[in-house]
């Protein structure tokens, strides 16, 4: 009797990247005009809690070959995926930061959202350090009160997980240094571009037409 075939995929009840079976898959070939590449949906169960996942990945072509990507979690809760506006220097802490999470290390969770922050701050405004970055995001409207707030609950939680000390981190405050971090990240690089260019096509639009 044949075996189902397995997957490595993030359980979100497990908490980790977990193998699971694929019970069945769907083939999705490129638009007639080949502006995307095959896709892949596959239905699986978690080896270890038993839960129902569905799981998505695209074939890539890269200077190492093709071959199908990453499986990412579509279903439950699916799998934040960081926006391409994002630089690499804060997409890299971001991305340790959710691998720090879901390995339950939640202290280096915290420390990796403070540098992601940092990044952020010296990308934006040079500022090297994350209390002085906040303050000039702040000044600069490029953040506004409530994410000025955030970023401060943020520093405040960093700096218990990179100095020693008895306190701790728990997963429900890593959680939430996590979603803060996220949206900050998000509200600087991707909606208010976003907004700026739709201010900019407002204007072009309505703007008089030129004298001859």
């Amino acid at each position: 009797m044949a075996t189902n075939p397995t997957v490595h995929i993030s359980c979100p009840y497990c908490d980790s990247v977990v193998q699971a079976k694929v019970l069945a898959e769907r083939l999705y070939d490129p638009v007639l005009d080949g502006t995307l590449e095959p896709q892949k949906y596959q239905f699986l169960e978690c080896s270890y809690c038993r839960a129902v996942l569905v799981g998505w990945t695209e074939w890539e072509k890269g200077i190492q070959g093709e071959g199908w990507g990453r499986l990412i979690r579509k279903w439950p809760r699916p799998a934040t995926q960081l926006h391409s506006n994002i630089p690499p220097s804060v997409r890299r802490s971001l991305e340790e930061a959710k691998r720090c999470f879901r390995c339950k290390a939640f202290m280096a969770c915290a420390v990796m959202c403070g540098r992601a922050i940092e990044s952020l701050c010296k990308d934006k405004v040079k500022a090297e350090y994350l209390g002085e970055g906040l303050k000039k995001l702040k000044a600069a409207t490029i953040i506004d009160d409530k994410l000025f707030e955030w970023g401060d609950a943020l520093r405040n939680e960093r700096n218990i997980g990179a100095h020693a000390g008895e306190a701790t981190v728990s997963r429900q405050t890593a959680n939430d240094l996590l979603d803060f971090t996220l949206a900050i990240a998000e509200y600087v690089y991707v909606l208010d571009d976003n907004f700026k260019s739709y201010k900019e096509r407002k204007a072009r639009m309505f703007s008089p037409p030129a004298q001859p």
